[in-house]
């Protein structure tokens, strides 16, 4: 861990109300990447930020938008997210990989295929005691969707990136 920068809890609150405000809609802020590869990272990296607060500006390997042709990789690629939140030791939000009974509301899920790269992303919006592909409920994009069963997924390996907290 690096002390100098100071620890702020992730807003697990915001990032899913974020979640339901935008989930059947597009915030005009950003551009809509459903026609450019699919917009479900686009969607999770506004709802982290909107319980981070805090973007991180380093240049190729941040975690950033500014504009649709000024942003980081890890905005709207599912692997470069993956990678930047689980690496991060700088300013941003940070998260390491839990199984499915470790997660909260406002995580991170990714799906990948086995020794395949990560492609899909959702945000997780609630969660039943214990934790269940039937009760994690998920919003995403690109087929937007709020309170979706994980289990309405078809997927080989789910990645649960529990977003730990942000430096600021």
């Amino acid at each position: 861990m690096n002390d100098r920068y100071a620890i702020i809890a992730y807003n697990r609150l915001a990032a899913v109300r974020y979640a339901h405000t935008w989930s059947k809609s597009r915030n005009p802020k950003y551009l809509d990447f459903s026609n450019l590869g699919g917009d479900c990272t686009n969607f999770i990296s506004q709802c982290i930020y909107a319980g981070s607060g805090v973007m991180n500006y380093t240049p190729i390997y941040g975690w950033y938008y500014i504009t649709s042709s000024n942003r980081t990789a890890s905005w709207t690629g599912s692997r470069f997210l993956h990678k930047f939140l689980t690496t991060n030791q700088g300013i941003g939000p940070y998260a390491k990989e839990v199984t499915l009974s470790e997660i909260l509301p406002g995580d991170v899920i990714q799906f990948s295929r086995q020794n395949g790269p990560i492609y899909h992303s959702l945000l997780v919006v609630e969660i039943g005691t214990p934790a269940t592909y039937d009760n994690v409920l998920v919003a995403t994009h690109t087929f937007d969707v709020d309170y979706n069963p994980l289990s309405n997924y078809v997927f080989e390996v789910a990645h649960y990136l529990h977003i730990e907290g942000v430096r600021t």
